[in-house]
């Protein structure tokens, strides 16, 4: 498919959304909730004075931080709730890499910087919402090269998890021995023998 022109890996830059809506650091977060709920978005980044991102507030920081102490949002300043600092991703990073970052910290949504600007935010239910567009290029891609062997044959995703033996996640995992292996030490268990 690279033959002809098409891009086989996605990135993020193809998915963020952008602009980001952002609040300063020294507004109330009842605001910053007033402004999630017209934008009808469940983050907002927090920036300084200057305009440089310095954390994010999302729905679930104003339910644990504000709503379930009992404090008062009209009181607080966001830099008081806000999750600091922001998780950052390039524009040109591997959507697959992103998502595997993503998974690994636990966060939900990462900001997008390009040259130390932030351009974008890119979110789970951005990737989740693009799935299915890739399973099909993916089964296209595996006709195309295939013939019409992927008709016959059902597809199987990947295992992916963490290798049992040099721990790395790992998108491709196989079975060997009873134990779940990447490829590098799949290789490595080959070479033993």
């Amino acid at each position: 498919m690279a033959e002809i022109g098409i891009r086989t890996r996605m990135l993020v830059k193809d998915i963020m959304t952008s602009p980001v809506i952002t609040i300063d650091e020294d507004a109330l977060v009842n605001e910053a909730a007033q402004i999630m709920d017209k934008n009808k978005v469940g983050c907002i980044i927090v920036a300084s004075k200057k305009g440089k991102p310095l954390g994010i507030i999302t729905e679930r920081d104003l339910v644990t931080r504000v709503l379930a102490k009992n404090a008062k949002p009209s009181k607080l300043a966001v830099k008081e709730i806000m999750t600091s600092p922001l998780i950052t991703v390039d524009p040109d990073e591997n959507l697959s890499e992103t998502a595997r970052r993503m998974s690994h910290l636990g966060v939900r949504r990462l900001g997008v910087m390009y040259k130390g600007n932030l351009v974008g935010i890119i979110s789970s239910k951005d990737i989740l919402a693009i799935t299915p567009e890739l399973m099909e290029i993916i089964q296209e891609k595996a006709r195309i090269e295939g013939g019409n062997a992927v008709e016959e044959t059902p597809w199987h995703p990947p295992l992916a998890g963490y290798c049992d033996q040099c721990g790395q996640w790992i998108d491709d995992l196989q079975e060997i021995e009873g134990r779940f292996l990447c490829e590098d030490c799949r290789t490595e268990l080959k070479t033993e023998y």
